[in-house]
Order: structure tokens, then C-alpha cells, then sequence
């Protein structure tokens, strides 16, 4: 209700498109940063991480919790200063700058078809939580997820997910520390958990299986090369005030995001350690909500179980305003010339919508929280990556060569994921779209331009 409560309010400083997408350009550090966290401390890190931490060690540490905190890091560092001066809306924005309108419509396709995956996984968080505290049945609580997710973004765009996330922020914070001091009370501090676990779980790499280094470095690329492109990480950066805030925004969520999801690791592990049945019964993404249940006393519960709903609320409504500010900045206002402001805004609004249902497809569809996450990263990856980075920080990074990068690369991981190739079909893909980018674009040179043209391509 509170989060709703402030959607209400924040509907009221939206006046026009830009307001909506992103809050007038008037983001401080500290709200940059904390949307930023709230955006990314969804599902994956309270429900899908712990288990995999409880079966791999350190080693799922690297890939899941550490990859989050260095692509912010990489992206606040190298790609921030020059994204923020272009004055643009969307990443994709780039792509028409730096190449041309067709390229820009090609991304925005691929940006808002791998964006469904990763809100399902918000919503499939949703559901077991639902089910765990009202008994809900897993399908109405998807759909009750999205409904409440739908219904503030729709109203509040981008100042709701910034004043929600800052509230849900504090949320999570209050519902872990009061968790993690429960388990670390009964255990009799952290030093018991780790103390009888196998010498292979401190390993920070996985052991000598091409299956398991694979699978290592695929996760590794995702989580950190393959999210240097999404929507949401510069939704926030065009948000701030100015390239300064943008720039340590995205360091302090770096640092949150390599500190705070470490607690529900802990968390996980002592909740296994004090009650081993959790560990087998077949479910790992429901450890802590079950834990919480058996543990801790219904006002501790309440709060628990809100923060969670916080958390994934705040990465939903994030991941659901990024597609659809893409769906309405690239792929409608470039073909409708002249398209009135309240018009643009009505068809964002729209689109959010239509984002969420297609994600309720996926979360029906697939239940494995973390694996959604990793399959709506890996297509950005394959395809946008390349074009991006190339494009920003390479003179000779050509059209041609940007197109040979997306159809090369996307077609690769498709071929190799079909055929179940041995090694990670994001792999393959990652290379084969960076080494056609460089050849293709030396081979193929974009014509010089006359200083008519250039000044043409240039944002307004």
C-alpha cells in the first residue's frame, strides 16, 4: 500500500514523456545509486543465489554476486562520462547516433524481447513468496505480482521507481541485518557455518571440468559484459543531474551491490547449517522464505517477508519501465514524426502493459529464477555488446561492422544453443560477434562523411 501510496504521489510530477522515463533529469548520487541496487537486489540474489552458493562455494560468489558489483564499476568508469554528454534518452539512442536509424530499431528488437525473461523472474520471486506467506496459488501470485508493479509504473514512471526503490532500499536493509543477527545468534556466530564445509567450497574457481569452466565463464560474461548494454543501468545515469552523480551513483551501487547480497549467502548457509532438511527438499529457491517461517516470530516474519516483496518489487518495476521506454522512444516516436508529447507518454504507459504480459508469458513458462536471468543477459550480450563498446571507444567501428556483430553473434549462440554445444553457447557467441565487428569493419569502412551529414546525426 505504501508503494502505491507513492506511485500516486509521483504521478503528479509527470507532466511530460521525458518526466516519465527519466524524472526530469534531476537524480542526486545517492538516489542514482540506491535505484540502482534496488534495481539490480531482486530475486536472483535473495532466492536463486543462496542455493547455488550452499552447492558451489565461493565459486558461484564470483559469478553471481561479484560480476554485478564490477560491471557497474566497468560502466561508471569507462562508459558513463561519454553516454551522459550525448544528451540521449536510451542506449539505443547511440546506435542511430554513432551508426544509423535501421541499427537503432535492430537493438531496441533485441533489448525489449530479452528484458521479458528478466521480469518473469521478478514475478516467479513473487509468486513463492505469495504462496509462502498467504498461500497463494503459484499462477494467481504471478499475476497478482505483476498487476501491483504494472499499476505504480504506470502512474509514476521514473519518479515512482526512484522514490519507491529509496523506501524499499531501507526495507531490505531493516529485513536482512534482523534475519542475519537471528542466524547468527543460533548458530553462535558465522564461524560454525563455514567450519564444516568441504575444502573444495572455498575454491574461487570451479574445479579442472571444461562442463564447469564453461559454464563459469559464461555466467562471468553475462553478469558483467552482458550487462554493460541494458536499459536500465543508463535509464538511471541519463537520469542524474549532471555526469558527476551519474558517474559516482554508479559506484556506490557497485558497492552496495558487492556488499549487501552477501548477506542472504550467509543467511542461506546458516539456515542450512541449523536446519539440514531445508537443503534437500527440493526447492533451493525457497530456502530462506522457508527458513524465515521456521525461525523467527510473526512481527519478524512481517518484516521479512515485506522487505523481500520490496526488493522484488523495486527490480521489477525498474526492469519493466526500461523496454518500455525503449518501445516508445526508438521503435514508435521514429516512425511517428511529429507525434505530440501526451501521445508519446500514453503510448510509454502502454507499452509497460504490454511488457508485463508478455513476461507473465515467460514466468509461467520457465520457473528458474536465476537460469531467466542468465537467458535475458546472454542475447544482449551476443548481439549488443560489441556494436556498443566498439562504437564508443573505436574510431574505425563501422555500420557494416556493427551489423556483421549482431547477426554473426546472435546467430552463433543460436546455433550453438540448439545443438547443445559442450562449451556455452555465450561463449561462442561473445567471440564471434566482437572478432566480426573488428574484421567486417575494416574490411568495410563507413564513407566519409560530409559536415552536413555528421551534424545531421548529431542528438538535438
Amino acid at each position: 500500500m505504501a508503494t502505491l501510496g507513492i506511485g500516486f504521489w509521483a504521478s503528479r510530477k509527470i507532466k511530460t514523456s521525458g518526466d516519465f522515463a527519466l524524472a526530469g533529469k534531476s537524480l542526486s548520487t545517492s538516489l542514482v545509486g540506491v535505484t540502482l541496487f534496488a534495481t539490480w537486489f531482486g530475486s536472483s540474489q535473495i532466492m536463486g543465489n543462496p542455493g547455488y552458493f550452499i552447492v558451489d562455494g565461493f565459486s558461484s560468489y564470483i559469478t553471481l554476486t561479484l560480476t554485478g558489483g564490477i560491471c557497474l564499476f566497468i560502466v561508471g568508469t569507462f562508459y558513463a562520462r561519454k553516454l551522459y554528454r550525448m544528451q540521449i534518452v536510451t542506449i539505443n539512442d547511440f546506435f542511430r547516433v554513432r551508426y544509423s536509424k535501421n541499427l537503432e530499431t535492430a537493438s531496441s528488437l533485441i533489448m525489449v524481447f530479452s528484458y521479458p525473461h528478466w521480469i518473469a523472474a521478478q514475478f516467479v520471486a513473487l509468486a513463492y513468496l505469495f504462496h509462502a506467506v498467504m498461500d497463494i496459488p503459484f499462477s494467481y501470485g504471478i499475476l497478482l505480482g505483476a498487476s501491483i508493479v504494472v499499476f505504480y509504473t504506470y502512474i509514476g514512471g521514473m519518479w515512482a521507481v526512484a522514490y519507491t526503490d529509496m523506501v524499499q532500499s531501507v526495507m531490505i536493509l531493516l529485513g536482512l541485518f534482523i534475519l542475519l543477527f537471528e542466524v547468527l545468534h543460533k548458530t553462535e556466530g558465522i564461524t560454525p557455518i563455514f567450519a564444516n564445509q568441504p575444502s573444495t567450497f572455498f575454491d574461487l574457481c570451479p574445479q579442472k571440468d571444461l562442463d564447469a569452466w564453461s559454464e563459469y565463464i559464461a555466467l562471468i560474461l553475462a553478469f558483467t559484459a552482458g550487462a554493460i548494454p541494458v536499459q536500465e543501468i543508463y535509464q538511471r545515469v541519463f537520469s542524474a543531474k549532471n555526469e558527476k552523480a551519474a558517474r559516482n551513483g554508479l559506484y556506490l551501487g557497485a558497492f552496495l551491490m558487492v556488499i549487501i547480497p552477501s548477506i542472504p549467502l550467509i543467511i542461506g548457509l546458516g539456515g542450512v547449517y541449523l536446519y539440514p532438511e531445508l537443503s534437500t527438499s527440493g526447492n533451493s529457491q525457497d530456502i530462506i522464505p522457508s527458513m524465515v517461517k521456521l525461525m523467527t516470530s510473526i512481527p519478524v516474519q512481517i518484516l521479512f517477508y515485506g522487505a523481500m516483496i520490496s526488493a522484488i518489487l523495486s527490480t521489477s518495476s525498474g526492469a519493466m519501465l526500461a523496454p518500455a521506454t525503449v518501445i516508445a522512444e526508438n521503435l514508435i516516436k521514429p516512425y511517428k514524426k511529429n507525434i505530440a508529447d501526451k501521445k508519446l507518454l500514453l503510448y510509454t504507459r502502454l507499452s509497460v502493459i504490454l511488457v508485463a504480459a508478455i513476461s507473465c508469458y515467460f514466468a509461467f513458462d520457465d520457473s528458474d529464477i536465476v537460469g531467466l536471468v542468465a537467458a535475458s543477459l546472454s542475447l544482449i550480450l551476443v548481439c549488443l555488446f560489441a556494436p556498443l563498446t566498439f562504437g564508443l571507444f573505436w574510431k574505425k567501428a563501422s555500420t557494416i561492422g556493427a551489423w556483421a556483430a549482431i547477426i554473426i553473434g546472435g546467430l552463433t549462440w543460436l546455433f550453438c544453443f540448439i545443438y547443445e554445444t559442450r562449451i556455452d553457447a555465450t561463449i561462442y557467441g561473445t567471440i564471434s560477434s566482437c572478432v566480426s565487428m573488428v574484421v567486417v569493419s575494416l574490411l568495410y569502412p563507413d564513407q566519409t562523411k560530409s559536415p552536413k551529414q555528421k551534424t545531421n546525426q548529431e542528438p538535438k
